[in-house]
């Protein structure tokens, strides 16, 4: 393998420094060495942030800095700040618009830089609807859903914006405090079945190994778009049912989706609206990366064990949210 593509190691920026942020910049740092930025809405918004090698910038698209002013300005690092940076991660949301905050307030200073690769995380709910099909990244983007639709206009705006762009397409997200465990222990969970409905989800852990793995190929050899998933779609009431397994407690109540839909939010209904099996073959077989946790039951075992290591050992559970 090779590391051509960050030697010598440059800087690296992450704008939106949450779980899958902090994640992806302690892995960089440890292999490359490189110093790291990451962006903040708040200056230092949650003490236990603080990172060795990590650097806190604000960025935040609706703040003002004078507080009497008419209109609130964003807060943004600026060029002086960001000097340097080589390789750019933006893990932040587009607005319901469309419009992406980060692209428009840093895209300026970001042509300006020495960049090598940008990674932008997207969804691979931009496919919309396939009736539980496999899709790949040469499918269509159907998505009738506001908020997909707003990613994918973002995604389009970062690849017309002549950056190293690499679109990387993500299902839900799960890992060590971000698992159905503690949920489950408290009794919140609730066991919902939609016949034929499935859902793909993936490892914050092969989120970072993905990114990183494809970083390190040769800029020519980077497809435009790669989705990142495992390689076990299935139904929500399956994986629960595995979590329970495993802490040993029950399942609430089962609830059947068409019985309950009337009572649901916009947002909880709008995440039951798409059934598709995302394919990972462009990251395994084409790319050859090796996933961690190929399926939920091995990455559930391997987040309980962890979040039971953190709870006796006094660790935070929420310091990388």
């Amino acid at each position: 393998m090779t590391r051509s593509a960050v030697n010598p190691p440059g800087q690296l920026l992450v704008i939106g420094g949450g779980y899958t942020g902090q994640h992806f910049a302690q892995a960089a740092r440890a292999r490359f060495g490189m110093p790291v930025l990451l962006t903040s809405r708040k200056a230092k918004a949650n003490p236990g942030r603080g990172q060795p090698g990590f650097d806190w910038l604000v960025f935040n698209p609706d703040s003002s800095a004078d507080p009497s002013a008419a209109e609130p300005s964003p807060t943004a690092p600026s060029a002086a700040d960001l000097a340097g940076t080589t390789h750019v991660l933006v893990t932040l949301p587009p607005e319901r618009s469309g419009r992406d905050p980060a692209l428009e307030l840093l895209g300026p200073i970001l042509h300006q830089l020495p960049l090598q690769w940008l990674g932008y995380l997207s969804t691979t709910g931009v496919y919309g609807d396939c009736g539980g099909a496999w899709v790949d990244e040469t499918a269509p983007c159907l998505t009738t859903l506001g908020r997909s639709q707003a990613r994918r206009r973002a995604e389009q705006g970062w690849q017309a914006s002549g950056l190293p762009v690499q679109i990387f397409r993500l299902p839900a997200i799960y890992g060590p405090h971000r698992s159905p465990f503690k949920a489950l222990g408290a009794g919140e969970s609730r066991l919902i079945h939609k016949q034929g409905q499935v859902f793909s989800r993936v490892h914050v852990d092969d989120i970072v190994g993905a990114l990183l793995h494809c970083l390190e190929q040769p800029a020519d050899g980077r497809p435009a778009v790669v989705n990142v998933v495992d390689n076990c779609p299935c139904p929500s009431s399956e994986t629960l049912g595995f979590a329970a397994h495993l802490l040993g407690c029950k399942l609430p109540p089962a609830e059947r989706f068409e019985a309950i839909a009337e009572s649901m939010s916009q947002m909880a209904l709008s995440f039951w609206a798409d059934n598709r099996r995302a394919s990972n073959s462009l990251l395994c077989e084409g790319l050859g990366y090796q996933l961690r946790y190929p399926n939920y039951r091995e990455g559930y075992r391997a987040c309980l064990a962890e979040e039971r290591s953190g709870a006796q050992s006094g660790g935070s559970a929420g310091s990388l949210t």
